[in-house]
């Protein structure tokens, strides 16, 4: 007899958290799969933490930028390091952000590089987030992905050493060397 994966859904995902089954555990659901979240390195926390200060400077209340906290999206709910939503806090008393809700997702990635830029990225693509940044601390660049397209962005773009802007808010100018050395 063949086994199958139960695959959960956001609702399942849901009710274990309010039953506390999950109660001490860094996980996110994928694609109806729960995974453990990897710890972050010292260097992980910095630069997320370098970007999202950056970013909520630049911002000011023309968005609202959360740090490592969950998105929903169909059938995943991920907590990206970064995610800039349309909206103030108040906005998400009640939920969390949703795909059109979402502006930019950034990941910072060293260990997950390889989740970061595949699978990731194709839950982003089709929740439709415009925008999605991966922040590559293995070879130093950011690998921006843009235009979704079903389950994979159109636009795919490395950069090393330029500045980058956000679609959403061009006026914001993110210098890649102050972030990343």
């Amino acid at each position: 007899m063949q086994s199958t994966l139960t695959q959960w859904t956001v609702e399942d995902y849901h009710r274990m958290i309010n039953a506390g089954i999950l109660d001490d555990r860094r996980v996110e659901l994928l694609a109806g799969e729960i995974h453990t979240m990897v710890p972050e390195s010292p260097e992980h926390t910095y630069r997320g933490e370098t970007l999202a200060d950056r970013l909520r400077k630049s911002l000011r209340d023309r968005a609202y930028l959360r740090e490592a906290r969950p998105i929903t999206l169909a059938n995943s709910e991920p907590e990206p390091d970064i995610a800039i939503a349309r909206g103030s806090r108040s906005d998400y008393a009640t939920r969390h952000p949703n795909g059109s809700d979402l502006l930019l997702v950034i990941e910072i990635s060293n260990t997950t590089l390889r989740t970061d830029l595949t699978k990731k990225r194709d839950l982003y693509a089709s929740a439709g987030i415009h925008e999605y940044w991966v922040v590559d601390l293995q070879d130093r660049c950011f690998v921006i992905f843009r235009e979704p397209d079903g389950t994979t962005y159109r636009q795919q773009q490395t950069v090393t050493d330029e500045p980058i802007a956000p679609i959403a808010f061009p006026d914001i100018t993110i210098p890649l060397r102050e972030i990343l050395s």
